[in-house]
């Protein structure tokens, strides 16, 4: 019997590297990227102008759209780069796999807004679908905290909550989604812990073996909406194995040096 065939967009980014990685044991994977193709695993395609997707997406059986602009200035970018994706689909049926965020529903922030209209794009395409929100990655909650550890005295907004999750989690249940029938939205996915960003400092600081104080700082309730402060946690979703603590520990030294997630 023929393999599947997928194409994972973002393919090189923290999701589609783990997704890829996996998911080559159970189909034949081709990840878009914009430059000329490397090896027959990759196919050159740009969701920024829409050049070469018609070819990259010809034949596939799936598609895991895990592609982010990450443009907090432009959301909108996401929006774009989806409606280019599935407009080079045609006449083809291949399964839409959409990775987005918890709470995009509920936060009124301009990058969250997005993904949920790249959410509807998906929705109302006329293709199979299937789409699963998770909670932020613990590699952005490193970043987040490693910059926050920079100065003399972290300052922290007071009542933050968040529930990260660990980017092998994710990959695990996109491989399930990937492999299985169109679901539509399916149950959301967070980390085990619920945990303040005062929390997770803490947790980044013992790993590291260094001390910093803390300031937390209230957030008026107009920006604590925007911000979604508390709004990024699940509400009935099914939670991951790996916490903050212990992705901090597969990490690190044993002189408490952790590299920063994205290599700067």
């Amino acid at each position: 019997m023929a393999r599947m065939k997928v194409l994972v967009t973002g393919g090189t980014g923290v999701l589609g590297r783990e997704l890829t990685h996996r998911l080559r044991d159970h189909a034949e994977v081709r990840v878009l990227s914009r430059r000329p193709a490397q090896d027959t695993g990759s196919v050159q395609g740009d969701l920024e102008t829409g050049e070469g997707l018609v070819a990259a997406v010809e034949g596939v059986d799936a598609i895991a759209h895990c592609a982010s602009a990450a443009d907090y200035r432009r959301p909108q970018r996401d929006v774009a780069q989806t409606q280019r994706l599935l407009d080079a689909v045609g006449g083809e049926r291949p399964h839409i796999v959409y990775i987005s965020i918890v709470g995009a529903d509920r936060v009124p922030f301009g990058f969250l807004r997005a993904k949920l209209e790249a959410e509807r794009l998906v929705e109302e395409s006329g293709l199979p679908w299937t789409t699963l929100r998770a909670t932020q990655f613990h590699d952005l909650m490193l970043m987040f905290v490693m910059r926050l550890c920079k100065a003399p005295v972290a300052v922290v907004p007071r009542g933050s909550l968040f529930q990260p999750v660990d980017v092998g989690d994710v990959a695990e249940r996109m491989v399930e989604l990937i492999m299985g029938q169109p679901a539509g939205h399916v149950r959301e996915l967070g980390g085990p812990k619920v945990e303040s960003m005062t929390d997770l400092i803490r947790t980044y600081l013992t790993a590291t073996h260094r001390r910093r104080s803390m300031v937390a700082i209230p957030v008026p309730g107009r920006l604590r909406t925007a911000f979604g402060v508390g709004g990024q946690l699940l509400t009935d979703g099914d939670q991951g194995t790996v916490t903050f603590e212990n992705y901090l520990r597969s990490r690190g030294t044993a002189d408490g040096i952790i590299k920063h997630p994205y290599g700067h």
